[in-house]
């Protein structure tokens, strides 16, 4: 097989990229026109009480997630031995025509058959991951990765600021807006974006063993620095998870902020970490390492949620988010160094083994932050504690700084790292 010249394959490198980040942005853009709406429509479907929209918002993110713990195994699996051009492309369908059954359901067990609707098409991250590992050499991942996370930024810029002011139009409409952005990125994908993976490095069969769902978490103790990290990513990804279920509820219970501030301070949040994520994650790890970059991004996290936690009025409660942005410093550095461990033709199962990690946060995590925000509001409580859910949040970052110890104190760091 020929070998492709430093100087072609730059090129070819820049233009797979910018066909990547482009299909992440406009996911991330549907997603984001529709976080500021979805847990007030669930509220005002579940009669207007807080503690009654907790406990649906909770119930319906649980069943995404366990959808999705099972099928993303799966899809990964696909994209290994088929590409990952036509996961992406099924990942962007299933999206739309979830948005599409948002937009028009009237009843809450229905919200619930649009999310497995999507739970099972949703690996266009994960893909996108491996589409990146395929096409980047070692020692560019993280750097990489953190310029892919930069179309998380502009999605959540974008997304939620528009969605708030759709949402004041109407409840309806955002979703209607994000099926349109979902279809028409199907479409970009179709008629564009490329295959990164060549059919002489796919796997040669579809070895079903491979795709049960705690099959990807198993085959991670082949590399015991992965299966340490894995470990870290799980705890990180929990964390993550009382943003998407509790803040919405959160702010507009302990601030008062309707759909449109909601929409504003997410957009905020979004340049945060667009700057983190463009600007600082490729000279943070060149300068510090990924080590360092990870113990940093999680420690940032901890004091981010505390401060949202404690915080008794919105205005003060901004200063969270750029530290909550410095916490995305950590996840490309634990990408790249999980990447690193494993061979070229099993990236595709190492992403989406990770991807069933976040799914399986998703399993506990919505239950566990929505019955703790209730539980914290509850007028049968003696400790009335609004931020209760962002205070477990910092705890679990605390705890997962101390896996993080425990899983690099004896790893080896391949000599293209940069660590210094």
């Amino acid at each position: 097989m020929p070998v492709e010249s430093p100087a072609a394959a730059t090129p070819a490198r820049r233009a797979a990229f910018i066909f990547i980040f482009v299909t992440v942005a406009l996911d991330i853009l549907a997603f984001g026109i529709v976080i500021p709406v979805l847990p007030r429509l669930i509220r005002e479907m579940s009669g207007g009480d807080f503690v009654s929209a907790a406990d649906w918002v909770g119930i319906i993110s649980t069943v995404y997630a366990v959808v999705q713990f099972f099928s993303t195994p799966v899809l990964g699996a696909l994209s290994d031995r088929y590409g990952r051009r036509p996961v992406i492309l099924l990942s962007n369908l299933g999206l739309g025509l979830d948005f599409i059954l948002l937009a028009v359901v009237n009843s809450l067990p229905w919200f619930i058959v649009a999310r497995i609707v999507s739970g099972m098409t949703a690996a266009s991250f994960s893909c996108a991951n491996a589409y990146i590992a395929d096409v980047t050499p070692a020692d560019r991942r993280a750097e990489t990765f953190g310029k892919l996370g930069a179309a998380f930024g502009i999605g959540f810029v974008v997304g939620p600021a528009l969605g708030g002011m759709l949402g004041e139009i109407d409840i309806r409409l955002p979703f209607w807006v994000a099926a349109g952005l979902a279809l028409a990125n199907f479409c970009y994908g179709w008629f564009v974006l490329p295959e990164s993976l060549p059919p002489e490095r796919r796997t040669p069969t579809l070895d079903w063993s491979h795709v049960k769902p705690f099959g990807g978490l198993q085959r991670l103790r082949r590399y015991p620095q992965v299966f340490g990290l894995a470990v870290v990513v799980f705890l990180s990804s929990l964390a993550h998870y009382v943003l998407n279920t509790t803040f919405v509820l959160y702010a507009d219970y302990r601030y008062d902020w309707g759909p449109r501030a909601v929409g504003y301070t997410l957009g905020l949040v979004g340049v945060c970490n667009g700057i983190v994520q463009a600007l600082l994650v490729g000279k943070f790890v060149r300068r510090f390492g990924e080590r360092r970059m990870l113990y940093a991004g999680l420690a940032f996290g901890a004091i981010g949620f505390a401060w949202q936690g404690l915080a008794p009025t919105g205005w003060l409660s901004l200063i969270a988010i750029p530290m909550l942005a410095l916490w995305g410093v950590a996840n490309p550095a634990v990408q790249a160094l999980m990447t690193r461990q494993v061979d070229p033709h099993e990236q595709g199962r190492l992403q989406g083994a990770v991807a069933g990690l976040a799914s399986l946060a998703g399993i506990f995590g919505p239950g566990l932050y929505t019955q703790t925000f209730a539980w914290g509001i509850s007028p049968n409580n003696p400790w009335h504690v609004p931020g209760a859910a962002f205070l477990l949040a910092a705890l679990l970052l605390v705890v997962a700084i101390v896996m993080t110890m425990r899983a690099l104190a004896h790893a080896t760091v391949p000599a293209t790292s940069t660590e210094s």
